[in-house]
């Protein structure tokens, strides 16, 4: 393991994850006539950028949001997209608080399993199950559309997890958000990989993204390293540019955290790494 210390990605997730429960707990306490000094009164509502995606058929047809969508989702799910242009999914690898979450149990996972550990799910099987989470974003787009609500709210285990104690959320919700931090001790982040609609949206820009993860087949020497590192068990040692819908830009396959090898695994622009276009 050539990481030494925290990480900058694990330091900017346990920063999110932090945030996002002081939201949720602040947003509660403000009814009861209390406030958490700094958070405001946003709610979990306001600071969801796939409640942007759900809404934006309303909102072109109306002119009105969907019912609990604020306008600042909207400007969230922009910044996100921009993002996600220029580097990939890295709302999905550094910021999503449930991804977060499901990182931290499969280290749980790695420890009971060991190797074996993301390994459960054969090849062939999961090939296909990874483009579940496309079908659960269309049924979440139209169900939305059509009824006005935010339906995916009584399946959601990221708004479960951030609202178990408030009374609001559906008994599904639960059920999902057990069966995600159960199946974590097994796979990596179950959720992202088969059922997340937001990052069904966000992976379709490693097609296009500025900045993608390049692998340099000179200098590489099949170690497969980075192979071993992907929390989405994506082939980086086969790839020269990784295209994945899946890959969510955690950049744990790097040469700065996994493969042995300098300036062999990393973000570059076309055949530029970053690196040495800051030179």
């Amino acid at each position: 393991m050539k990481r030494k210390g925290i990480s900058l990605r694990r330091v900017v997730q346990i920063f999110f994850l932090l945030l996002i429960t002081l939201i949720a707990v602040n947003h509660t306490l403000e009814e009861r006539g209390i406030e958490i000094p700094l958070v405001g009164s946003a709610s979990l509502h306001a600071v969801c950028p796939f409640g942007g995606v759900v809404s934006v058929y309303q909102y072109a047809a109306a002119g009105t949001f969907t019912k609990k969508i604020h306008e600042s989702s909207f400007i969230l799910m922009i910044i996100v997209f921009a993002l996600a242009l220029a580097f990939g999914p890295v709302f999905c690898g550094w910021i999503c608080p449930l991804g977060t979450v499901q990182e931290f149990i499969s280290r749980i996972g790695r420890r009971i399993f060991g190797k074996r550990h993301n390994r459960f799910i054969p090849r062939a099987a999961d090939r296909y199950l990874r483009y579940l989470r496309y079908l659960v974003l269309g049924w979440v787009i139209y169900a939305t559309a059509v009824s006005g609500v935010l339906v995916f709210a009584d399946y959601d285990p990221y708004y479960a997890l951030f609202n178990f104690w408030t009374g609001e959320v559906a008994i599904s919700a639960f059920v999902i958000l057990a069966l995600v931090l159960l199946a974590a001790l097994f796979v990596e982040r179950p959720f992202c990989k088969y059922a997340c609609p937001y990052g069904a949206v966000l992976g379709l820009f490693n097609i296009v993204r500025i900045f993608g993860i390049k692998r340099n087949a000179d200098t590489c020497i099949n170690c497969r390293a980075c192979d071993q590192a992907c929390p989405m068990n994506i082939q980086v040692s086969t790839a020269g540019r990784v295209r994945d819908h899946q890959c969510i830009s955690c950049l744990e396959c790097s040469s700065e955290t996994a493969c042995p090898v300098p300036a062999t695994v990393e973000l570059a622009v076309g055949n530029i790494s970053i690196k040495k276009a800051e030179v």
